[in-house]
């Protein structure tokens, strides 16, 4: 059977790790000198009201959130926020709700390091364990894959702010974006010149709950995105809903844990096998993908949600070695109760008694559902509102999505009823639609984060341009001081033998 490769545990550091991580963080300080990176700051400062005034707030720590962070100091704009509720190293699903044992995107992927080398996940690994640890190495492992963002904030001094609960985003068509916030200090307001949702895949919604299971407590089921501790499900029976990557990874993490059975219950006849979009993954999809009709983009996604993403191989593997796991095809829930202690689930193949449920069901845009977009999830502009597609087309998923500018800003549904809601900028995976699969794991997260810089960038200078060129006109710093040169003061006519 197929191994996914060593895990953690199997890596050991080097004896002089510590030494090498150094000297990796040197070489980085160097790499950065050579490129003249960060640029100098050149956003003029502000402030407003008397107080601080950011030039950008990210809200989420995760690799988008870092990445944004990045892209922006090292292009010069430097009055940044990245604003995360989490405790810091715990930032992200990877430690937290995420359950597979390693990562699904292939080790060499660059992700994050905007370019530069010595800021790969590669080049930190090496730098502990080695070159033939690297070399080892099938997939990278899920809590070391952390580490590196820790280190990754850590060398480039990123301003994370933990702790912090973004309660509302409130727009202003004449005044910077108002966050209101609570963090241990109590209540109260940021403001911001421009305001970057880094807040992973739920951020523009929630969790997709099946209506069957919305009536039951909590006490008897789970979303894959919630913390579960699979230690209490040790002797129970659990149904897991799903036939994808999260459904593999929350079936055999509770099997692992000692659950007396697993029945995956898989609405679709079979199991999906074929990844549509790893198949046609390129720097060319990457940097092409925007310039696609909207007809284009909608007939590739819907396609792609057609087929679904199979769960990797090894992630199926990891559940089918256990006699106790059953995969239900063809088996969606019709009806769910409570019954003696425990659930009864109806579905077409038979009634399954569970103990638990984990629904492995996904995520849905739903702006609405979040309190703190309440200001502005009226206002955003859906693709509902700006495509209708051919007959056979039709997904309710991706009408849902944001039809997003060019530079992953947020557009307003009717013009000039919520002014300056494009300064708000939607870098999470909602924007695939409009932007393709940039913002959706770490393959062309640097893409991403190149676009969006560029754009805030632009948006800023082009905002600021009064005080732009008031410095162009009081600028008189002289090149030359007069003394390079000595002007002709004799005669000057077509024989020029005098000049000579």
């Amino acid at each position: 059977m197929p191994q996914a490769g060593p895990s953690l545990q199997d890596f050991r550091p080097l004896p002089d790790a510590e030494v090498r991580l150094r000297a990796l963080e040197a070489r980085l300080a160097e790499d950065l000198a050579f490129l003249n990176l960060p640029a100098k700051a050149w956003v003029p400062e502000m402030a407003f009201a008397g107080a601080e005034l950011l030039d950008v707030a990210i809200i989420g720590a995760g690799l988008n959130g870092l990445c944004a962070a990045a892209a922006l100091r090292l292009a010069g704009v430097t009055r940044i926020a990245v604003l995360d509720r989490a405790p810091a190293g715990q930032e992200g699903p990877w430690v937290t709700t995420a359950r597979m044992n390693t990562l699904r995107t292939a080790k060499e992927a660059a992700g994050p390091a905007l370019g530069v080398p010595s800021l790969t996940f590669r080049a930190w690994f090496e730098a502990q364990y080695g070159r033939e640890a690297w070399q080892a190495m099938i997939r990278i492992p899920r809590a070391m894959w952390m580490d590196h963002m820790v280190w990754y904030r850590r060398v480039l001094q990123l301003p994370v702010r933990n702790g912090v609960e973004v309660l509302a985003i409130r727009p202003d068509a004449s005044a910077p974006i108002a966050l209101d916030i609570r963090d241990a200090a109590g209540t109260r307001t940021l403001h911001a010149r421009r305001v970057v949702l880094a807040t992973g895949i739920d951020g523009l919604g929630g969790p997709a709950v099946l209506p069957a299971v919305t009536k039951l407590r909590r006490k008897f089921w789970a979303h894959s995105s919630d913390p579960i501790d699979m230690a209490a499900l040790v002797g129970k029976r659990v149904g897991v809903v799903g036939a994808g990557a999260s459904a593999m990874d929350n079936a055999a993490s509770a099997l692992e844990a000692g659950a007396a059975s697993v029945d995956l219950i898989i609405r679709r006849a079979e199991m999906p096998r074929v990844d549509k979009f790893t198949g046609i993954g390129s720097r060319g999809m990457a940097l092409g993908y925007p310039g696609l009709p909207r007809e284009a983009k909608w007939a590739m996604f819907h396609a792609g949600n057609q087929a679904q993403l199979p769960a990797p191989r090894s992630s199926v593997l990891r559940v089918s070695r256990h006699p106790n796991a059953r995969f239900l095809f063809g088996c969606p829930i019709l009806a769910a109760e409570e019954q003696g202690g425990a659930l009864r689930v109806v579905t077409p193949r038979g009634v399954l008694r569970l103990d638990f449920l984990i629904l492995a069901t996904g995520f849905e845009i739903a702006p609405e559902k979040r309190p703190e977009l309440a200001a502005i999830a009226p206002h955003i502009r859906r693709w509902s509102d700006v495509y209708a597609p051919p007959h056979g087309l039709e997904d309710a998923g991706l009408a849902a999505h944001p039809d997003l500018g060019p530079g992953f800003e947020l557009q307003e549904r009717v013009p000039g009823v919520c002014p300056g809601l494009d300064r708000i900028f939607c870098f999470a995976f909602p924007a695939v639609l409009s932007h393709g699969k940039v913002t959706s794991g770490i393959p062309s997260v640097t893409d991403a984060a190149r676009r969006l810089t560029e754009a805030i960038a632009r948006s800023l200078f082009v905002e600021d341009r009064s005080k732009v060129l008031a410095a162009f006109d009081a600028y008189d710093t002289p090149e030359l001081l007069g003394d390079e040169w000595q002007p002709w003061e004799g005669p000057v006519g077509e024989d020029n033998d005098a000049a000579a």
